[in-house]
């Protein structure tokens, strides 16, 4: 590291011991885990465990979903669909977040995306 305190995925300035070296990069501890802690969107046995783990535990809907998960969800079906973007915004969460988010609503096979007029939107299932 050549003692320049910022964090280079943010901007953020901080003290040289308060960034974490990550494949080249020094950042700080939000962006770090933004990078390394991403759930995988289109994973199908993520998908199955998910659905086994609800059948077997009789969940429906928004049963055992988190009280941000079951809002994302009712916006999204309200809506007939949103942007990440939109829900970034109304829930106040960062790009990954909502990538989180989505991706596990999706394994639940609550909603999918949707390319419509060059965007893309998460829709009901």
């Amino acid at each position: 590291m050549d003692g320049d305190g910022r964090c280079q995925g943010c901007g953020q300035d901080l003290g040289e011991e308060e960034l974490i070296l990550h494949e080249g990069e020094r950042l700080c501890e939000e962006c770090y885990f933004d990078r390394c802690h991403r759930i995988k969107v289109c994973d199908p046995w993520g998908e199955r465990s998910k659905r086994v783990f609800r059948e077997m535990a009789g969940l429906e809907g928004t049963e055992g979903l988190t009280e941000v998960q079951a809002k994302i969800y009712e916006l999204i079906r309200s809506r007939d669909g949103a942007s990440p973007e939109e829900i970034g915004r109304e829930f106040g969460l960062s790009p990954a977040e909502v990538q989180n988010e989505f991706a596990i609503l999706r394994h639940c096979q609550l909603v999918k995306g949707k390319r419509a007029e060059g965007k893309m939107l998460f829709v009901p299932w």
